[in-house]
């Protein structure tokens, strides 16, 4: 489980297993027990809530925002 960020205590990561077929580009997103999926492409898009409230959830979106390049071209060099 590859983390490619900590950021405020987040953590942002993706599982190196993911899917098959193999899902769109995404980040997963932790916190004290909490984790969102967010998609990157074609849109940052929040996929799953697992625990997050509003709050953190802006947050996250945010970062996963100004990350989004970032973030995609470590998912692709890692599982494409």
């Amino acid at each position: 489980m590859p983390v490619i960020l900590r950021i405020n205590g987040y953590r942002f990561f993706f599982y190196s297993n993911e899917g098959d077929p193999q899902e769109p580009v995404h980040v997963h997103v932790s916190k004290a027990g909490s984790e969102v999926m967010i998609w990157l492409e074609p849109a940052v898009v929040l996929y799953r809530n697992d625990g997050f409230r509003e709050r953190a959830l802006r947050d996250v979106i945010v970062i996963a925002t100004e990350h989004r390049a970032f973030f995609a071209e470590k998912w692709h060099e890692y599982l494409a």
